[in-house]
């Protein structure tokens, strides 16, 4: 189905029935309208609970670990703050979404089983990273104040943050008010994969051109090195044995997720990256869940 939604956005730029802009008008439209929506609604109806257990520690720290090892990479290769940080992201952020939830039920059998993952992205990760973005570029001027509250300027991150405020307050949201909602937010999936598609009509074969190293190393560290921590974490650290090892390993080897391409796009920075980096790990996660899912299963 994603294939499908992409390759539908790869003929609309081909055939120029967006106009040299619909690319960055759905990028747009994502990042600021939709994309917040859809954080909200999904945090605002979520229970909250599920984030305190075992697999949000080794989610976090497999996180940590593979974007750690992108970051000292790019310190010493000196790629910048926003390249970088768009790289760190693409080695270890999930696509927990359009992904991850029909993984975990036809996989893992409970769609529940990502909610840790997907909560730890949208409420830590996010916003951490867009402020990272937002502060290497020119939002990183004005006083301390101003920049301090960065995050809350930051559409995602604040549609994020007031939907985990309304579920952990146990508010109901009118149904005048979350209908209209989740309509807008059903657009951000499909504006993001088209977008994506239209980025790759015309453009070169993935992993070329002065990208080549950052675009291999996030690959390789999405698609072995992060699925390889948070197994050695679940395993040796806490204990983890049978299908809830299984479910740590098989949501941390989720390929990256479209959204990021989004942000590079948003930001200006790393766009190929993001692009070359998501299609890759997309297509080596087949097999990569297939060998997890024999040798766990």
């Amino acid at each position: 189905m994603i294939a499908v939604v992409i390759a539908v956005g790869w003929a609309i730029g081909r055939r120029g029935h967006l106009g040299e802009h619909g690319r960055e008008v759905l990028t747009k439209l994502a990042f600021h309208v939709a994309s917040p929506a859809l954080l909200f609604t999904t945090l605002a109806r979520t229970d909250l609970s599920v984030i305190f257990s075992s697999r949000l520690l080794v989610t976090a720290l497999s996180t940590a670990a593979a974007a750690g090892v992108f970051v000292a990479v790019g310190a010493v290769r000196r790629w910048g703050v926003g390249r970088t940080t768009i790289g760190a992201l693409c080695s270890s952020y999930v696509n927990s979404g359009n992904l991850g939830i029909p993984i975990a039920v036809y996989v893992l059998g409970d769609a529940s089983l990502v909610a840790p993952v997907l909560l730890f992205q949208l409420v830590g990760v996010t916003p951490v990273a867009l402020t990272i973005l937002d502060l290497s570029g020119g939002g990183a001027k004005g006083p301390l104040w101003r920049r301090l509250l960065t995050p809350l300027r930051n559409p995602i991150a604040l549609g994020s943050l007031v939907g985990v405020a309304v579920s952990a307050a146990g508010l109901r949201v009118p149904a005048p008010v979350m209908d209209p909602l989740t309509l807008i937010g059903g657009m951000s999936v499909p504006a993001v994969l088209l977008a994506f598609g239209i980025s790759l009509c015309g453009s070169t074969m993935p992993g070329r051109g002065p990208d080549r190293q950052p675009v291999f190393l996030s690959v390789a560290l999405k698609s072995v090195g992060q699925p390889a921590a948070a197994w050695a974490l679940a395993a040796g650290v806490f204990g983890l044995r049978g299908a809830p090892l299984l479910d740590v390993v098989v949501t941390s080897a989720l390929p990256a997720a479209q959204n990021l391409y989004t942000y590079a796009s948003r930001y200006g920075v790393g766009e190929r990256l993001a692009r070359d980096a998501i299609l890759l790990s997309t297509l080596l996660s087949v097999p990569v869940l297939v060998a997890i899912a024999a040798l766990l299963g």
